[in-house]
């Protein structure tokens, strides 16, 4: 007998996912919802998603990776990843996904917008089908605000004080005004985060989180201002240029669509 594949959304605790599932809930009545916990996540991630199994009504399987981040940290030599690494999706995200759905025929849901050009990392397993929801159906952004507004869930509460994206506190894909709310919003992560890039300097060559720069001089007085003077710049520039759009739909990040949700790994960022 020949059994049916198992629909499954693996959701990352940013918009684009949680509105894909409130999207296909009575769609697809069979769907998965499954979160892959890094353990080095956002508190409100945490709750975000707590919010949405409760809106859903259908439990969100949480997976573990089968190592620690710090485990792989040694593993891969002491390097921290970065867009030209990305170990930590790979191994704690990829990786747990697979070994999840197994040897099953699987029909897997990405989160990807009609007005994203973006791949990052998906499954190519051969029993792994990906399919996209949001592009067949010509969804976009504001499509994506409004099934959350709609829905009564609204925008994950990271988004309030500046982040623009799900994933882990020490995301490389952050921009500078976000490692700057970061330390205001939790200084202990901030510092955790720091301690990382010094650990790294122990293989010879150090590696950071942004960019070129260590967090110890982007949070210089000097510099944090420099940021948010940068960032206010922008952000009046896009409101200019947004002309009768709501701030809203700009979700308080000027530059976002430049250098910040195109770059996301799928699997962690949608």
């Amino acid at each position: 007998m020949t059994r049916l594949p198992r629909h499954i959304l693996s959701l990352s605790g940013g918009k684009d996912s949680a509105a894909l599932a409130i999207f296909i809930r009575d769609r697809v009545p069979v769907i998965e919802y499954i979160f892959h916990d890094t353990d080095k996540e956002l508190p409100e991630t945490l709750q975000y998603l707590d919010r949405l199994e409760a809106l859903l009504g259908k439990r969100i399987t949480r997976t573990t990776p089968e190592h620690s981040f710090d485990h792989w940290l040694k593993v891969y030599g002491g390097m921290i990843p970065s867009n030209h690494r990305r170990w930590c999706t790979k191994m704690m995200k990829l990786k747990p996904f697979e070994k999840h759905v197994g040897d099953d025929q699987v029909i897997n849901y990405v989160a990807l917008r009609a007005d994203e050009d973006r791949a990052g990392y998906i499954s190519h397993k051969s029993n792994i089908t990906t399919v996209y929801p949001f592009r067949e159906a010509g969804i976009v952004r504001r499509d994506v605000i409004g099934i959350l507004e709609e829905s009564g869930l609204g925008l994950p509460p990271y988004m309030e004080w500046g982040r623009t994206r799900s994933g882990c506190f020490f995301c490389f894909y952050q921009q500078k005004i976000e490692w700057v709310r970061l330390k205001e919003r939790y200084p202990d992560l901030f510092e955790k985060a720091k301690q990382y890039e010094h650990a790294n300097q122990l293989n010879g060559e150090p590696f950071y989180w942004s960019g070129e720069e260590p967090l110890a001089e982007l949070e210089k007085p000097e510099r944090v201002e420099e940021i948010k003077r940068r960032w206010e710049q922008s952000r009046q520039r896009m409101k200019q240029s947004s002309g009768s759009k709501r701030l809203l739909h700009i979700l308080g990040q000027p530059d976002e669509d430049e250098v910040g949700e195109k770059d996301g790994c799928v699997i962690c960022h949608v």
